[in-house]
């Protein structure tokens, strides 16, 4: 019996069942890279000396305390809600366009959230003083996560006719968006001087280095909004995959779901990338790879993602941190080059089951 017949002739109670350990596990997953993640770093500050400390009521040296709750605290708490939320993101965006390749940029907002954070490095000079000290070091994250916001709702205008909206509408202004987008910013690089040049590329390339917790209060209410929002779409999920018509024949809601679905991905992903810069793998991969081990159900699809999601972006924030420290690599460098090529195993392995 050829793989393809072996993956359908499995029960569907035993897919639920294998997606329900797969949740505990993830779990664990996440809690052992949390771990690891508060207990490496440059600094030689140690997590159990500090949690021996706190068990026996001895005071925690103060360059203890400052390293792990002001420096590796908050870059642990952003990792995970920056890897839920593109995990996420991508697991809607598939399941809204029936498509495994789908990912959070169809939308819009990776490239007006980069647009609006390469305007803002090369043009926020010419800001006022008043207003420039006024944003401070909040300037680019800001203008990645309005840029993201207007790039959407464009789209989405684009898109919807007579109050409905066309998915496929929508995919091909995408690509017509981040081809113009693409240009504009071109033309910003081209203007920048070395340095603007410098942190484009660095921007680019994603990296938790700069987390702290005022970002942290900015970003994370509107990320764990759209994943709070994200498994109540699961259902309208399912049913999508059986076409727009028959979930309307079933008494769907359709359009609702849409703007939902497309709301909550703009939201979540424009909070992450203005915080995190642009990193790339994770919402296109991690749901891709749970559907393959547990199955295309978004009840439990969209929670295991957030898992995997946020596990994956510390491990890889680990591994970005320790193989030149104490300098470190940018997150989107160590996701492209361990991702890609597990990816294209995966795929080669299954490409009976995907008949792609």
């Amino acid at each position: 019996m050829s793989e393809a017949a072996d993956i359908a002739a499995v029960p569907a109670g035993d897919r639920r069942a294998r997606a329900r350990r797969a949740t505990f596990g993830l779990a664990a997953a996440v809690c052992a890279v949390s771990v690891l993640s508060l207990a490496q770093g440059p600094a030689g500050t140690s997590l159990w000396s500090a949690l021996a400390a706190l068990v026996t009521g001895e005071p925690i040296p103060l360059r203890d305390r400052v390293v792990l709750l002001d420096i590796r605290l908050p870059r642990l708490a952003l990792g995970l809600l920056v890897g839920a939320a593109l995990a996420v993101s991508g697991a809607v965006m598939q399941g809204l366009f029936r498509n495994p390749l789908a990912d959070p940029g169809l939308v819009g907002v990776s490239a007006g959230a980069g647009l609006g954070a390469i305007a803002a490095i090369v043009l926020g000079g010419a800001l006022p003083v008043g207003a420039a000290a006024l944003v401070g070091s909040s300037l680019v994250p800001l203008a990645a996560f309005f840029g993201g916001w207007i790039s959407t709702l464009l789209l989405y205008r684009v898109s919807t006719r007579g109050g409905r909206t066309s998915v496929a509408t929508m995919l091909l202004a995408g690509i017509a968006l981040g081809a113009l987008t693409g240009a504009v910013s071109g033309l910003l690089v081209y203007a920048a001087d070395d340095a603007q040049l410098r942190e484009l590329t660095f921007w680019g390339l994603g990296s938790l280095a700069g987390a702290s917790w005022p970002k942290l209060a900015v970003a994370g209410p509107i990320i764990l909004t759209a994943l709070a929002l994200s498994p109540l779409l699961a259902r309208g999920l399912n049913a999508l995959a059986l076409g727009e018509a028959t979930a309307g024949y079933l008494g769907l809601p359709v359009q609702r779901i849409k703007s939902a679905a497309i709301v909550s991905v703009a939201a979540a992903t424009g909070a992450a990338v203005a915080v995190s810069g642009g990193i790339g793998f994770i919402g296109i991969v991690v749901p891709h790879l749970l559907r393959l081990a547990t199955g295309p159900d978004h009840r439990m699809l969209v929670p295991n993602a957030a898992l995997l999601g946020a596990a994956m972006l510390i491990l890889a924030d680990v591994i970005a941190r320790g193989v030149i420290a104490p300098a470190e690599l940018p997150i989107g460098i160590v996701t492209a080059i361990i991702g890609g090529p597990f990816f294209l195993w995966i795929l080669l392995r299954s490409r009976g089951v995907l008949d792609l």
